[in-house]
């Protein structure tokens, strides 16, 4: 069902703009696929879709490049999905609060869990936000900027 699942949503963005995931939602239920907004944020990180002015995009949308299959099964990392989906970043004490767009919070918590930060003990995302819990207050302020870092360029 999965695999149906993300072919219906590759079809869906290639065939047309989806501007935001309750759209994609309804697209997909109008095919037969009655999905979660936690399951579709997860099928948008697993399908490394972007998010522009636009609406969604695949990764390559000019064409797979023949990349290898390895790469094309690797995660996005913090800084691609920060591209995608990061707004604004903030540290309180030994948390950092991360600032996403609507539905972004979670690719941004799952990126950073598998990256495995050293400084991070863990992640929780909303909808819009994401929590990061760091070791202390100098860590949080290191990943806080490195955080910065990644949004601002």
């Amino acid at each position: 069902m999965k695999y149906q699942r993300h072919n219906a949503i590759r079809d869906l963005v290639a065939a047309a703009p989806v501007p935001n995931q309750d759209e994609l939602r309804r697209k997909l239920r109008r095919r037969g696929f009655e999905v979660t907004q936690a399951t579709l944020s997860r099928d948008i990180h697993e399908l490394r879709l972007s998010k522009g002015p636009g609406g969604y995009a695949l990764p390559n949308a000019n064409g797979n490049s023949g990349a290898g299959t390895e790469e094309d099964d690797a995660p996005p990392t913090v800084a691609e999905v920060l591209e995608s989906f990061g707004m604004r970043v903030r540290q309180a004490m030994n948390q950092v609060v991360v600032g996403t767009v609507m539905g972004g919070a979670q690719p941004v918590a799952a990126a950073l869990d598998h990256e495995e930060w050293p400084e991070v003990v863990g992640t929780i995302a909303g909808d819009d936000t994401v929590l990061v819990i760091c070791l202390d207050p100098r860590r949080a302020s290191e990943v806080e900027a490195r955080l910065r870092t990644m949004l601002e360029s």
